[in-house]
């Protein structure tokens, strides 16, 4: 393979994290516009701002798998060409079908990526750095939320500002394919395909040429590799329910600890909290550089600290948080102690989900399932996590009728404690050690 650097591997492998985060947070300055322009009623502008996320549960679904019969790298380019005909289809489009449909387009690249980029990195780090790697995906997702919402405060003034805050996500889409031709495919996969020497080359670049290590790991991929891709009968066989449990649980607790309510609707809570549109809107900017800050920090500690430590400390803050946080809203209206003490509650939670929740969950399904149905398995994840993301999504307005936004952030804190009980109970530790060694955890919880 040519020789390039490790670091150009590893951004350009996660920058499809970049255009989820930017596709995903882009909307929620855009709809504004769009519901004025296209005179839209309040199911319509449901429908363009989740219609990405039914994309994503069609994306994850479909391309995931299809990454297990011909490779991470081909699919990685496919889905840079669909972000870019979606990012020019929602900027063109002349009426609200046109959109929606560019919408759910550029929701099948954001699902493809979320079910891509995790395993494609997971395989291609060396164990002792494979924490650090894959978390780079979460670190790319919230720089494009920060970007997303940058470029709607820059094209807010614009009558057709919308059309360049959807269309601006083609100019990563075409860095994304160009840099995507220079990658190498996942070593595991081409020891499946037979292509051992591509594979040798490969670990021996991630790893720096230290041919013992790459001996070792080449004979485990080896052993593994050699039982047939399974389907969605292995995926539910005893041998990986373990693996599934995890994967799955994490997905949707993930979502119902409300991680996207507090990111898409931060403005609303800032206005609920007292503040004027324009201050929210500025400190909704303020929030996002604080997430790529906190989560670049988490990014350099993954590999230090226990998987399982950070989603159980995780959890249990970000539920303190929102207790609290749900407390300062009751008050707020009459108390500019309590409005302060919600935007500092609130801005905790979003620190912590960053550092722990936000990367720990798409670092552990890129790692816990098999080789001949990783591709799968992730994708299986992905979907779960994308559909959960869209019930939360499309209760939250009316359990905020229904509720109010003090008691409905309580209900979520409650799911952030019961998600310690079910890390405790369920999830096992992945930290430094190989995938092969991590698959034979799963051998030996079947033969218990």
């Amino acid at each position: 393979m040519k020789k390039i650097s490790t670091g150009f591997i590893y951004f350009f492998g996660a920058l499809g994290g970049l255009l989820f985060g930017y596709d995903t947070g882009v909307i929620s300055g855009a709809i504004l516009f769009i519901q004025k322009q296209m005179h839209l009623n309040t199911w319509q502008q449901g429908w363009v701002v989740s219609a990405v996320l039914l994309g994503a549960v069609l994306g994850a679904a479909i391309i995931g798998p299809m990454s297990d019969k011909f490779g991470r790298k081909k699919l990685l380019l496919l889905s840079a060409i669909i972000f870019f005909v979606g990012a020019i289809g929602s900027a063109l489009a002349l009426d609200y079908l046109l959109l929606i449909i560019s919408r759910i387009i550029l929701g099948i690249a954001v699902g493809a990526a979320s079910a891509l980029i995790p395993t494609y990195l997971a395989e291609l780090s060396p164990a002792d750095k494979r924490g650090t790697v894959s978390s780079l995906f979460q670190l790319m997702i919230m720089t494009g939320i920060f970007i997303a919402y940058v470029t709607n405060y820059a094209f807010a003034d614009l009558y057709t500002g919308w059309r360049w805050m959807l269309g601006f996500a083609a100019i990563p889409s075409v860095l994304l394919f160009l840099g995507g031709l220079l990658l190498p495919e996942s070593p595991r996969f081409l020891v499946k395909n037979n292509r051992i020497k591509q594979a040798e080359s490969v670990l021996l670049q991630m790893n720096k040429n230290d041919r013992v290590s790459v001996d070792k790991e080449l004979a485990d991929i080896k052993a593994q590799a050699t039982t047939k891709s399974g389907g969605a009968k292995e995926l539910f066989s005893p041998f990986v329910r373990p693996a599934l449990v995890i994967g799955v649980g994490l997905a949707i607790f993930q979502q119902v600890m409300g991680c996207n309510t507090v990111l898409y609707y931060a403005p609303t809570i800032f206005t609920d909290a007292g503040f004027g549109v324009s201050a929210a809107l500025l400190a909704h900017i303020g929030i996002g550089i604080f997430n790529v800050i906190i989560t670049a920090i988490a990014v350099t500690i993954m590999d230090k600290v226990d998987r399982k430590k950070m989603l159980t400390y995780g959890g249990f803050f970000m539920g303190i948080s929102l207790l609290i946080m749900s407390f300062g809203l009751k008050f707020s209206h009459g108390s500019s102690t309590a409005a302060v003490i919600t935007v500092v509650a609130m801005t905790l939670y979003i620190a912590v989900f960053s550092a722990t929740w936000g990367p720990v969950m798409w670092v552990m399904i890129g790692e816990i399932f098999p080789l001949n149905i990783r591709g799968l398995g992730n994708s299986f994840s992905s979907v779960i996590n994308w559909a959960a993301n869209m019930a939360v999504s499309l209760t939250f307005p009316p359990l905020l009728n229904f509720f109010g936004t003090g008691s409905l952030f309580i209900i979520y804190a409650i799911l952030c404690f019961v998600a310690m009980i079910f890390v405790h109970f369920k999830v096992f530790e992945t930290r430094n050690r190989s995938l092969e060694e991590i698959e034979n955890t799963l051998r030996e919880k079947q033969v218990h």
